[in-house]
C-alpha cells in the first residue's frame, strides 16, 4: 500500500486528540499543526510519535489546512480533525482501497454525536466529507470556516463512517456556536452580502424547520430537537452579527 500521512489542526486539543492519535497509529506519518496551545496538546502529540509544527497565528480552518499539507510527505493524506476517530473497519476499507485505488480522491461517510446520541437524522447522517486523497491533487478552500476540498480528478466514495465526536457538552456547543457564527458572519461580509434583522430571524426560523422536518430531526429524539434549536439560533447570530458589522462599516 502507498504511504499515507495524517494531517491535523490542533489548539487546545489535549481533552481529546489522544483518541484521534491512537486510532491513527498505522499511519506512515502523522503531522501535526498546533496554534498556540496552552494546555499540553503539542506535547500530548509528540509523546503518541506525531510530528508536531507550531503556527503562531490562526488564518481560519482553510488556509490552516493547508499549510499543514505542506508538512506530508506520503503519497496519500488523511486530514482529520481532532474530535474525529478512524475505526478499525474503516482503516481495514483504506487499506484495501489504497493497495490499488481507482481514484484521486475519497468521500467518507460520517457518524456525529450530538451530546448523548450518534445523530442518524437531522442531516448529520451519512454527512459525507472529503478526507482521503493524493497528495497534490488537492487543496482546502481559503474558507475561515466550513472550509471545502478541491479535488483535481475522480473522487470515490468508502463505505465505513468515520467517527466524529462533534459535540459533548451543553458548554462546547454554546461555545462553538458563538465561535463559528463570528467566522460565518466575517465570510458573508468579505463576500458583500447583506441582512436585515427581520432575516436573521427567517434564517434561524427556516434553520430550524429543516433539521427538524425536512431533514426528520425528529426521529433523533430529544437530541435531535436540541440539534434543531442550535441550528437556528447559531443561523440567527451568524445573520445578526453580519447586520453588525455592516453597520460598523458605514
Amino acid at each position: 500500500m502507498a504511504k499515507v500521512t495524517v494531517c491535523i489542526i490542533a489548539r487546545n486539543e489535549a481533552e481529546g486528540i489522544r483518541d484521534c492519535l491512537e486510532s491513527v497509529r498505522w499511519a506512515d506519518q502523522v503531522v501535526v499543526l498546533d496554534s498556540l496551545s496552552s494546555d499540553g496538546t503539542a506535547e500530548i502529540c509528540r509523546s503518541l510519535g506525531a510530528e508536531v509544527w507550531e503556527s503562531g497565528d490562526w488564518p481560519g480552518f482553510g488556509p490552516q489546512k493547508n499549510r499543514a499539507l505542506e508538512h506530508a510527505t506520503g503519497e496519500w493524506v488523511l486530514s482529520l480533525d481532532a474530535d474525529e476517530r478512524v475505526t478499525p473497519e474503516l482503516r481495514a476499507e483504506i487499506e484495501r482501497v489504497l493497495a490499488v485505488p481507482d481514484a484521486d480522491a475519497y468521500r467518507i461517510p460520517r457518524r456525529s454525536r450530538y451530546l448523548t446520541r450518534y445523530m442518524r437524522h437531522s442531516g448529520w447522517y451519512p454527512d459525507y466529507v472529503l478526507r482521503l486523497f493524493r497528495r497534490g491533487a488537492a487543496r482546502f478552500s481559503d474558507d475561515l470556516v466550513h472550509e471545502r476540498l478541491i479535488v483535481t480528478g475522480r473522487v470515490g466514495t468508502l463505505a465505513n463512517p468515520l467517527v466524529h465526536e462533534a459535540f459533548t457538552s451543553a458548554e462546547e456547543v454554546l461555545e462553538k456556536m458563538n465561535r463559528y457564527s463570528s467566522a460565518g458572519a466575517e465570510m458573508a461580509l468579505l463576500e458583500s452580502r447583506r441582512t436585515t434583522l427581520a432575516g436573521a430571524v427567517l434564517r434561524g426560523l427556516w434553520a430550524f424547520f429543516r433539521t427538524y422536518v425536512l431533514k426528520a430531526g425528529f426521529l433523533d429524539g430529544r437530541e435531535g430537537f436540541m440539534l434543531a434549536v442550535s441550528n437556528g439560533e447559531g443561523t440567527y447570530y451568524r445573520y445578526v452579527k453580519l447586520l453588525l458589522l455592516t453597520e460598523r462599516r458605514k
